[in-house]
């Protein structure tokens, strides 16, 4: 899909806002019909525009109460693709993305402590072949968290 329509962007609207929300629901907000918000989501799902609808938790409520970003350098460019596939591997480590900088690569790790971090810094990380050292930034408090934007017009 080369490009959304009004229609398409309509409905990605609705769904950020609560991705829960009834199709049939969707298409009466619309003044569409529900056959045609059926096959618009399927088509931006084919094409990859959605890629899923995701359930959202509170770390905190669920115990883990410390959240760093770390900044990973590899020895070697080489390690990269292996250092990725063994950090898929840790389930503290919720999100990965190669960077420029300083670092190769920067991650989200969530520890129930600071104890824990350390576990998972030391004892999973350091120890991937290819890692030569991290850097980590505690996050105090998430102020938000969104999206891309969906806009409207042309933009």
């Amino acid at each position: 899909m080369s490009q959304l329509d009004y229609t398409d962007k309509q409905i990605l609207l609705a769904l950020k806002a609560d991705a829960r929300k009834a199709f049939s629901k969707i298409a009466d907000d619309l003044k569409i019909s529900n056959s045609l918000v059926h096959q618009r989501i399927k088509k931006m799902k084919e094409d990859g525009v959605i890629k899923k609808a995701d359930l959202i938790l509170d770390e905190k409520k669920i115990g883990y109460s410390t959240k760093s970003y770390v900044g990973i350098r590899l020895k070697e460019a080489r390690f990269a693709d292996k250092v990725v596939k063994k950090l898929q591997e840790i389930v503290e480590v919720t999100e990965c993305n190669f960077v420029s900088g300083k670092y190769a690569i920067f991650v989200l790790v969530y520890a129930k402590d600071n104890d824990h971090l350390r576990s998972v810094l030391y004892d999973q990380i350091h120890e991937i072949e290819g890692v030569g050292g991290t850097d980590s930034f505690i996050c105090f408090s998430t102020n938000f968290d969104r999206s891309v934007p969906v806009t409207l017009g042309d933009n």
